[in-house]
């Protein structure tokens, strides 16, 4: 078996929550321990792994970041090496992410380039949110890339295309925690209670009116609420309900905005309903805005000298925690094609494996420009 299906399909079984990546740190560093170590150096922080490669000269470093966790969703594949994980599974293809930096990794611990490389492996992208984390660490500081690069596998381009942008890729994004606490009681006596069933649906109504009526209709945001909790049994009239959803926005602006017209409309279903709310945005991730010039470059690069097809895609809602490491590092990440009829964060998500080698020849061509130049 090539060596890249065997490390995808051992990671894949091994999926972990942010920051309880442990078998995947234990795994991670037993791997990377056989490498040949002469211009390796290697940290840990927490459960994630900093490796850098000495380079031969080493007057600039590159930067690659893959993610490292998984997700709380029970695996419907079938596959011989499905999850052995009850209820966690590899749904975002970070088992690929993590199996693509390591192929990268194996190369350049012989072949080193001129520039130093970083490869960070980084727990919690799904949540809490490592990277801002990660990226505040003395390791970090100290061996901080100069440039740095990421990629996310999509499962709607087919095996052999890439697909990026420069400029704004990926959307801001923040979690949303509504709780709201009334009176309850007997369904026979509503009068004598406060609702909070009804109070949370009345809330969901009027959130939904932010997007079409306080964003700038050329402008783009998003307010979904994934998840109401209330209530006990069918007779009794709740007490608690709790809303759990996501904002997401193509501006820092836009976030502020419809995040003060949510507070306000809070305070206006505390008044209407005479109760207690409380919210609680939970994790938040800055947008990840790829570097003009370098990013061009790249795509530029991948259309003349490889046989990759490249594609200029349009800016996602899709949230990652990347966007803190290229905040102020020039930087990008782009989308790899791994043809799945199943989409990201789906229990029957199956990539195909040959986006493996074409990820890694596609990056140890451009590293050896770029490392090079």
């Amino acid at each position: 078996m090539n060596h890249l299906l065997q490390i995808r399909r051992e990671l894949h079984q091994i999926p972990e929550k942010g920051f309880e990546e442990v078998k995947t740190q234990r795994y991670l560093l037993n791997y990377i321990s056989k490498l040949p170590q002469e211009h390796l150096q290697i940290e840990t922080w927490r459960t994630g792994v900093f490796v850098r490669v000495k380079g031969k000269v080493g007057d600039n470093t590159i930067g690659y970041r893959t993610d490292i966790d998984g997700l709380p969703i029970e695996e419907e594949t079938e596959l011989e090496f499905s999850s052995t994980h009850e209820g966690m599974m590899h749904a975002c293809g970070h088992d690929l992410h993590m199996t693509i930096a390591l192929g990268l990794l194996t190369h350049y611990s012989s072949n080193p380039v001129n520039d130093h490389l970083l490869f960070m492996f980084q727990p919690a992208e799904e949540g809490p949110g490592g990277a801002e984390l990660m990226i505040q660490t003395e390791v970090f500081k100290r061996w901080k890339p100069d440039m740095i690069i990421a990629l996310h596998i999509a499962p709607e381009y087919p095996v052999g295309t890439i697909a990026t942008k420069p400029g704004l890729l990926f959307a801001n994004t923040s979690e949303l925690f509504i709780d709201l606490k009334g009176k309850g009681g007997h369904a026979a006596f509503p009068h004598q209670t406060n609702d909070m069933v009804v109070a949370s649906c009345s809330l969901v109504t009027q959130l939904q009116s932010i997007v079409s009526r306080n964003v700038n209709p050329l402008d783009s945001a998003v307010i979904t609420i994934g998840k109401i909790t209330g209530g006990t049994v069918q007779n009794i009239i709740a007490e608690r309900a709790r809303l759990e959803g996501t904002i997401r926005t193509l501006s820092v602006e836009s976030m502020s905005k419809v995040k003060a017209r949510i507070e306000a409309m809070v305070k206006g279903i505390e008044i209407g309903y005479d109760c207690q709310a409380t919210i609680d945005y939970g994790c938040m991730y800055h947008q990840v805005d790829n570097e003009e010039q370098v990013t061009s470059e790249f795509m530029k690069f991948v259309s003349t000298e490889t046989d990759v097809n490249v594609i200029h895609c349009s800016e996602a809602m899709t949230g990652e925690d990347f966007g803190y490491m290229i905040k102020d590092i020039p930087g990008f990440m782009f989308w790899l094609g791994v043809n799945s009829p199943y989409g990201l964060h789906h229990a029957k998500l199956t990539p195909d494996e040959n986006a493996l080698d074409v990820a890694v020849s596609l990056l140890t061509k451009y590293i050896n420009f770029k490392g090079n130049a």
